[in-house]
């Protein structure tokens, strides 16, 4: 795992993710990074390399997120954002393919949008940062298909994780959040998790270049989510 800006504090949520990792049968490590430098990227990878010999599937999940409109929001905070939300798929893609390429069986790349890129609610700048990640998806899927890569991308809608809750969501909040579901169903992390789990597996060996809406149906919805 890593962070556009490495901290103690994010450091102990990764250790806590292994630890749920390993208490699960399975097996984790964790690396802290700057995604936003083009060195601290092609860390990450050469350390995923050193780890398991090989590199199968990349996730690129990062966010930030603006409540202004382009009249509102001052340039350095459009630079901040399109920094953070973009350029890291961007750049630890670029180092990712290739290490995919040397295991001879290609690999899967599964980055991570919002319902907002195609339903913008007052998000505008983070909408425009998460749109380009649809385009960025489908653009690699054309370009790496041949090296039997698989890009595809996830359209989260308003699930509930760390990011939401560390910031405030009150009650009223949340159900309003969970009435704009078609299902009334509150959506979580796990959610958003099981569907990179099926486009990074062999079940979805012919799925690429896939825009998969996960959100419970609310953005065929006019109902308010907060």
């Amino acid at each position: 795992r890593s962070t556009p800006k490495p901290s103690s504090a994010a450091s102990d949520v990764y250790k806590r993710q292994v630890q749920m990792i390993k208490d699960r049968g399975g097996e984790a490590t964790s690396i802290s990074a700057d995604l936003t430098k083009s060195e601290q990227c092609k860390k990450v990878v050469d350390f995923a390399i050193s780890k398991w010999g090989r590199l199968d599937i990349l996730d690129n999940n990062i966010g930030i997120a603006s409540k202004l409109s382009v009249v509102d929001e001052p340039e350095e905070n459009w630079d901040h954002v399109m920094d953070i939300n973009l350029k890291p798929m961007f750049l630890m893609s670029k180092y990712a393919i290739p290490e995919m390429i040397k295991s001879g069986n290609g690999g899967s790349i599964v980055n991570i949008s919002s319902i907002s890129a195609t339903r913008p609610r007052g998000f505008t700048t983070y909408s425009a940062s998460k749109g380009a990640v649809l385009s960025l998806s489908q653009a690699m899927a054309v370009d790496h298909g041949a090296d039997g890569i698989r890009v595809n991308c996830i359209l989260p809608g308003p699930v509930y994780t760390p990011m939401v809750y560390s910031s405030g969501m009150t009650k009223q909040h949340r159900t309003q959040r969970q009435n704009a579901s078609l299902i009334k169903m509150e959506g979580d992390g796990w959610d958003i998790g099981k569907a990179v789990v099926y486009l990074s597996s062999s079940w979805a060996r012919y799925v690429t270049g896939h825009l998969m809406v996960v959100d419970g149906g609310c953005s065929l919805s006019s109902r308010p989510r907060g």
